[in-house]
């Protein structure tokens, strides 16, 4: 292993950045070179990339999005896309590759690796959706703005005694809607991993007025509807007026919290040591607050990981 290759791919996430100085600062320190490919996969396949510097990667750390940037890539699903791919790193000299993104750059990870060239992947997603690991990069970054809106729409459904529904990324995965719910007080939290009664829904918004509670506020992940489907479903059962806030892409962009820039750091080094170690189609992680590397094939299995526990307290402590 003399020269290895980090790319992002997917959605961007707070702590990609991070991740990103971690790989390149910790391979630099083993005596590799660094190769960063530009645009993900699409990149890999033009040949879009550059050897990295310590300077190249220097005050990003604190940084959102991605320096290296992200791109879908549908012609790397095909074999002639993967073939195009797998030219460019014999030709670029790349011995091995990390991965940031989430299950389908885990996809496209597991395919390079089957064809010769090892890969580690990193988890870049702020839905924290990716098995095997408690949290991925961005997470607590994404879920802190969420807050942080959460709280300022309150002020105004305090002001004027309305219910607000806010919908949330979220389109597989409810950890971004549940953690935030929680952590905001919201009465009410919709999300794809449970079924939800429109009548309770009801009954606690009522319930709620009775007792002359002035506002609510309802969170809606995107997965199960949008926010101005879930008002006139509302609208429909009761005839009570909401308001809609979509927080939409600010989901994404910020500066990483202290956690995830952390998080980054420990994932790179880890990811560079993995290859170092000879191993590729490894995914890094925590797990009870150890970083490990795991099977990246468990990081497809598509087993129960929403707290369901956590769930149920929203409901009992928005009663």
């Amino acid at each position: 292993m003399k020269r290895i290759g980090v790319l992002t791919s997917g959605g961007d996430a707070p702590g990609m950045n991070a991740a990103i100085r971690a790989v390149a600062r910790k391979a630099m320190f083993e005596g590799l070179e660094v190769v960063g490919i530009y645009h993900g996969y699409q990149g890999l396949i033009d040949g879009n990339m550059e050897v990295l510097n310590l300077g190249s990667v220097g005050d990003i750390i604190q940084r959102g999005g991605t320096k290296l940037y992200s791109a879908r890539c549908p012609e790397f699903r095909t074999k002639e896309g993967q073939q195009k791919a797998i030219e460019q790193l014999k030709l670029n000299k790349i011995d091995g590759l990390v991965i940031i993104g989430g299950d389908g750059s885990y996809r496209g990870s597991m395919t390079l690796t089957n064809s010769g060239f090892p890969c580690v992947g990193i988890p870049g997603t702020i839905d924290n959706d990716i098995p095997g690991t408690d949290y991925t990069l961005g997470f607590d970054t994404a879920l802190n703005t969420v807050i942080d809106c959460i709280d300022k729409i309150r002020d105004t459904a305090t002001s004027h005694d309305r219910t607000f529904i806010i919908e949330v990324m979220g389109r597989d995965s409810g950890d971004l809607a549940l953690w935030a719910g929680l952590a905001g007080g919201a009465e009410t939290i919709i999300i794809p991993e449970e079924t939800y009664n429109m009548e309770e829904v009801i009954g606690r918004l009522k319930s709620g007025s009775t007792r002359g509670k002035k506002h609510s506020i309802i969170i809606v992940a995107e997965g199960v509807m949008s926010g101005s489907e879930f008002a006139a479903k509302i609208k429909e059962h009761a005839d009570i007026e909401t308001r809609v806030s979509v927080l939409g892409h600010i989901q994404r962009g910020g500066s990483p919290t202290g956690r995830d820039r952390v998080l980054a750091s420990l994932f790179g080094a880890k990811a560079v040591e993995v290859l170092l170690a000879g191993h590729g189609g490894r995914a890094i992680g925590i797990q009870n607050h150890q970083v490990v590397d795991y099977d990246m094939n468990e990081a497809f299995e598509k087993g129960e990981i929403m707290d369901s526990k956590m769930y149920q307290l929203s409901k009992e402590l928005s009663i």
